[in-house]
């Protein structure tokens, strides 16, 4: 195992040096802020959304601005076949071993992939219990955290990573937009719509690389994992979601379309947001009400979606991706007598996207008569600005 280990951590060794990496700055500061708390941090969202190089540029953070010695710092990737046949205790009693590191002695350790292990959550919980570490890991499945998390209470807080916004695609794709070419904002946030915000495609544009991501996570985040034969259903399943993508929908429509049971429908969709694909938002009223109230569906990734549905309706595009940048403030839609706004959020903010259009009068009446603390209209990318007070 020795051997597996170095292989892992090469910054054990004289003359390492992580390979240059887009920054995240965002996430890396948060994480970097968490060091000294107790909580298990779980790195959670898409697969490759960028979780692994996240643990890798903080590592090298660590190192470079002296926060921790290089041999403190353990990385593993619990999914490698290689290590299948050893436990969480026994993969870290190997690597305190190699240095001499006892129990009571902090060390800080990034767990890729945890939730590969069978029973992950007490082997975790053991280690939080009973070491001096700093945990940080990292799942691409929600419905594995969701059935174990009782075992992290109070332990552990998540961290979803979102796809790249607008900004950062432009710092991705080394596009810099002077105040001389600001008139080219929005032929640059168009084709930011229709290539996504999945980090490796936006450095490497290989045309099949989102399709295959896609089925990659129906094939072994959906199908292998909870056991489902119908693979073909399960994407023509997700087909019909990117549809409908922006809109609410109907679980019985779903199956009708399919000719499968409302049950099925509602277990595929709930696999569906547990891989992160999509999100679903409910609809703004009582707690009764809104359970019973048709959801909206978005997907977690523009690039996805146009690759599954053609790129069109910029609009709805548009409003997918104000979703994703206030997803952390709870958003709902608002529905009323047949019209229909955005968001309201927990907090009160009322936002309306409209991407180069106008609200019809009845919607802007609605508008004005929804209770709120503050309210955005947001037209387009020039008013993304707007969103940088949305925390305040």
């Amino acid at each position: 195992m020795e051997q597996i280990l170095y292989r892992y951590n090469p910054w054990w060794e004289p003359g390492w040096q992580l390979e240059s990496l887009h920054q995240r700055a965002g996430y890396l500061e948060a994480m970097e802020a968490s060091l000294d708390s107790r909580d298990i941090v779980m790195l959670t969202g898409l697969r490759r959304i960028g979780k692994t190089t996240l643990m890798h540029l903080l590592i090298d953070r660590m190192i470079k601005r002296g926060l921790a010695e290089p041999r403190r710092i353990f990385y593993v990737s619990l999914d490698d076949y290689l290590l299948a046949k050893s436990n969480l205790p026994e993969i870290i009693e190997a690597y305190r071993k190699i240095h001499g590191f006892s129990h009571r002695e902090k060390v800080y350790l990034f767990l890729d992939e945890v939730t590969y292990l069978p029973g992950y959550e007490q082997q975790l919980k053991n280690v939080y219990d009973g070491q001096r570490a700093k945990v940080f890991a990292s799942s691409s499945s929600a419905s594995l955290l969701k059935s174990k998390k009782s075992h992290l209470v109070g332990r552990h807080r998540l961290v979803e990573i979102m796809p790249l916004d607008f900004g950062e695609y432009l710092k991705f794709s080394n596009i810099t937009i002077s105040k001389a070419d600001r008139h080219l904002t929005e032929s640059h946030f168009e084709k930011y719509l229709a290539t996504g915000g999945i980090p490796e495609y936006v450095l490497r544009r290989e045309p099949a690389y989102l399709r295959e991501l896609a089925d990659d996570i129906i094939h072994k985040d959906i199908a292998a994992l909870h056991g489902i034969k119908a693979l073909q259903q399960l994407k023509d399943f997700f087909l019909l979601l990117m549809e409908r993508s922006g809109k609410a929908f109907s679980i019985n429509k779903l199956a009708s379309v399919l000719s499968i049971s409302p049950d099925t429908a509602g277990r595929y969709l709930e696999l569906f947001a547990d891989s992160y694909l999509i999100h679903l938002v409910p609809r703004q009223g009582k707690t009764n009400a809104r359970l019973l109230a048709p959801k909206k569906i978005y997907a977690a990734d523009l690039g996805i979606r146009s690759q599954f549905t053609g790129f069109r309706d910029l609009g709805s595009l548009f409003e997918n991706y104000i979703y994703l940048k206030i997803k952390h403030l709870g958003p709902r839609y608002v529905y009323q007598d047949g019209i229909e706004l955005d968001f309201v959020t927990d907090k009160g903010l009322l936002i309306e996207a409209k991407y180069n259009s106008a609200m019809t009068a009845m919607q802007q009446e609605l508008f004005r008569l929804t209770p709120a603390r503050k309210k955005l209209v947001i037209n387009g990318p020039h008013d993304l600005k707007l969103l940088e007070t949305v925390d305040k």
